[in-house]
């Protein structure tokens, strides 16, 4: 099978790598806009792009680990997460970790989506 992969802008790495069905993919803010609630919408618009570019979408998703740089964010971050995801069918198993990123980054998702 071949490896195929979605490049962003950052040098050394991809967006995604596709191989046998499956979609590993990461998202973040790109901007990064001003409080957690805005960087987890921006980048989940970010995350729909690549999966979209990865023939995948949130649809499909099997698994998520969101990275929080302050942990204390989860409720806030979970309810735009809950509003993005939508039906109960649509979740994946998700977990959230608390990660220093730096100074301007508040989150960052990656997933593993089956390709549609």
């Amino acid at each position: 099978m071949t490896i195929k992969r979605v490049f962003g802008l950052a040098k050394g790495r991809s967006l995604a790598t596709i191989y046998n069905g499956l979609v590993y993919a990461v998202a973040y803010d790109p901007t990064p806009a001003e409080g957690i609630e805005k960087q987890t919408r921006n980048t989940l618009e970010f995350l729909d792009n690549v999966l979209k570019k990865s023939n995948s979408s949130k649809h499909s998703l099997i698994q998520a680990t969101v990275y929080l740089n302050d942990i204390t964010m989860k409720g806030e971050m979970d309810k735009v997460w809950c509003e993005w995801i939508g039906q109960k069918k649509n979740w994946p198993q998700r977990a959230c970790i608390e990660a220093d990123m730096g100074e301007d980054s508040l989150i960052e998702v990656v997933v593993i989506a089956a390709e549609e």
